[in-house]
């Protein structure tokens, strides 16, 4: 039991620290607004593995098996979703003024739609599917009792968290916010960039 919670554990923390959608959300998120947006993004992100997880849990690898349609309408569905981020995204960079230095590099959204945007980000994220329903699925398999898969929910879900809150942390130190408003511009435009690149690679690979 253990060493499954261990290896668990160990996988998804690198399945994490791989940059994706998810990652680049949260950074840019606090690194352009502020920590406490940037933390609702990061329950929105944690809410949406706990979906997959629970999903998976429940057998996301058979569903997606036996219902290839329903795997294509979540790819590009979740593609069509990580396009329309990055367009927005390439929109605001387009918009700012260099010039105008003073005023806020990007209007403060509401807790709530930061909330949303982290939850659609990461059930839209490519990575999610592809783990969810591959990689993780290994771990739940009907060998592993009720007892085990409560816990290794409970894991992955904190994990989540503390990974991403650690991200959300570190991007919204000042220097880091000092660093983003001169480079706001290009910032966003990358960022933009990034996002539409996983939605069409997402879309062409289902």
């Amino acid at each position: 039991m253990l060493m499954l919670f261990l290896t668990v554990a160990l996988v998804h923390i690198v399945a994490l620290m791989s940059p994706g959608p998810d990652f680049f959300f949260v950074s840019q998120t606090a690194v352009s607004r502020s920590r406490k947006e940037a933390m609702m993004g990061v329950l929105g992100i944690t809410t949406g593995v706990m979906v997959w997880a629970g999903v998976a849990l429940l057998g996301l690898n058979l569903i997606l098996e036996k219902m290839a349609w329903l795997h294509s309408i979540i790819m590009v569905g979740g593609g069509l979703y990580l396009c329309w981020m990055g367009y927005q995204m390439l929109r605001g960079a387009l918009k700012k003024e260099e010039k105008n230095a003073e005023a806020p590099a990007v209007a403060l959204a509401t807790s709530g739609r930061s909330f949303m945007k982290g939850l659609l980000t990461n059930l839209a994220n490519p990575k999610a599917i592809i783990y969810f329903g591959s990689v993780f699925s290994l771990f739940v398999g009907d060998n592993v009792g009720a007892h085990a898969r409560w816990g290794i929910f409970v894991l992955i879900s904190l994990e989540t968290f503390a990974w991403f809150t650690v991200v959300a942390s570190l991007f919204a130190l000042p220097a880091m916010r000092r660093g983003y408003q001169r480079l706001a511009k290009w910032i966003d435009g990358f960022a933009g960039a990034l996002f539409a690149g996983f939605g069409i690679h997402l879309i062409i690979s289902r």
